[in-house]
């Protein structure tokens, strides 16, 4: 399941940097999760990270985006696949 953010949000700025996957963006009103890119932190961390700080609890679980631990890991590889395409390859050589 990806979360999401309610409207109870207050703009304070700390989900946004903690999370790995990047999909906390600030919306038009509120901060938003993209579904897509959200992995509960499966992968990274053993709790979300955005729900460990928020300081008024309103990032539940999102009841139109229910995946399993298996689909949320799956999905965490496919975003780090990606990523490491995305890349530029390293250089190789000398002095």
């Amino acid at each position: 399941m990806a979360l999401m953010i309610t409207d109870e949000c207050i703009n304070c700025d700390v989900c946004e940097p903690e999370c790995p996957n990047g999909a906390i963006a600030q919306g038009i009103e509120i901060y938003v999760i993209d579904p897509s890119k959200c992995t509960e932190c499966v992968g990274h961390f053993d709790t979300p990270q955005c729900v460990e700080v928020c300081p008024v609890d309103c990032i539940p679980v999102n009841p139109d985006q229910v995946e399993t631990r298996e689909q949320l890991m799956r999905k965490y590889e496919g975003l780090m696949a990606a990523k490491s395409m995305a890349k530029p390859p390293a250089e190789i050589g000398g002095s």
